[in-house]
């Protein structure tokens, strides 16, 4: 049996952990800039219409009344941390997805024990953040997600072996992993609007609809899915971006924020003991082109002055000067556990 913890809409849960007032109105998690958009929504706010990655303009004209409560991500990552303290607790393995979700394999019980557990694990987890988890628990990866999904917030939901297909039957065509707007409009075309209208689908139809992924789609719309839980998700790169208020043009101004970044990033490398090997940079200009660049060192570094220089050199191929930039971003790729030397730049 795997179960699916997730946190109920982290962020704005948190909000309201930090301050009672907030309860029982809509919230949202979001910058104070023009251009904001919303990290996530509380359960009050999401009957207006709020949503995650709406921007903020958007969600204010939905819901007048929504308090705005700025990201607060040290927080979020230090509350993370007790929450996968707890779910790792017991020694089963756990694979992290986000700040906010986690598989956990359960190891081979009956349903009844299995959901003994969760809920066990989802009192533990409140008493020790004081923050609801929904969980969902399967014999199958991607159906615990979807149970989770579907008994949030703040429940508990068990599909026993043998009945995965009659649990995903009835569900949207989108719940299933893998199927996104452009496939949701191929199989609305098709009359086809449920995940059991695709388990039934004959393997040259799911072809024609999902190419090459039709076989595994026909099977996971059957709720078979033979993905194990996987306890060490390798961390390949991390990365930082800021979108700006105003469309910037000096250069001066675009170091800055590329000195910054640098400085985030390597607080990151030094924590997780990793340094990175490739550096890069991305901008969106004012026309919404984006452009990609990026350098590879001549020895791995965790130095944020390295960083930022070969940032730097990045950018300055990237850019084009006569268009101002709305988004700049910086990212370490290529990350080993090492020790670090200092060596020229790239």
């Amino acid at each position: 049996m795997i179960a699916h913890f997730d946190i109920d809409a982290f962020y704005a849960s948190v909000a309201v952990r930090e301050d009672p007032s907030l309860r029982g109105r809509p919230v949202a998690i979001a910058g104070s800039s023009r251009r904001a958009v919303v990290l996530t929504a509380s359960y009050e706010a999401r009957p207006f219409g709020v949503g995650s990655a709406m921007p903020l303009y958007r969600a204010r004209e939905l819901c007048p009344q929504l308090v705005v409560v700025a990201p607060n991500m040290g927080l979020y990552k230090a509350i993370s941390r007790e929450v996968f303290s707890v779910l790792g607790a017991r020694g089963h393995p756990l694979e992290r997805l986000s700040l906010d979700e986690a598989f956990v394999e359960m190891g081979e019980m009956q349903p009844v024990q299995a959901q003994a557990l969760a809920a066990t694990i989802r009192r533990e987890v409140f008493a020790a953040t004081r923050l609801t988890v929904s969980a969902g628990v399967a014999g199958a990866k991607m159906v615990a997600k979807v149970a989770s999904d579907c008994c949030k917030p703040d429940g508990l939901l068990v599909v026993a072996p043998g009945e995965e297909a009659a649990f995903l039957a009835p569900l949207s065509a989108g719940r299933l992993w893998g199927v996104g707007p452009k496939t949701l409009a191929r199989l609305a075309a098709r009359g086809i609007s449920t995940i059991g209208e695709i388990a039934k689908l004959d393997a040259a139809s799911l072809r024609m609809l999902f190419g090459s992924w039709g076989q595994t789609a026909g099977e996971l719309a059957n709720g078979i899915d033979r993905r194990q839980v996987e306890p060490v998700r390798e961390v390949k790169s991390i990365s930082t971006e800021e979108t700006f208020e105003y469309d910037v043009s000096d250069e001066t101004q675009l170091r800055e924020v590329l000195a910054e970044q640098a400085r985030q990033l390597c607080e990151t490398l030094l924590r997780d003991d990793v340094v990175g090997s490739s550096v890069g940079v991305k901008i969106k200009r004012a026309d919404r082109t984006v452009t990609s660049r990026q350098t590879r060192l001549s020895e791995p570094t965790r130095h944020w002055r390295t960083v930022y220089h070969a940032a730097l050199w990045c950018l300055r191929r990237a850019r084009t000067p006569e268009l101002p930039v709305r988004l700049l971003g910086t990212r370490v790729a290529e990350l080993t556990p090492g020790d670090i030397r200092q060596g020229s730049l790239f």
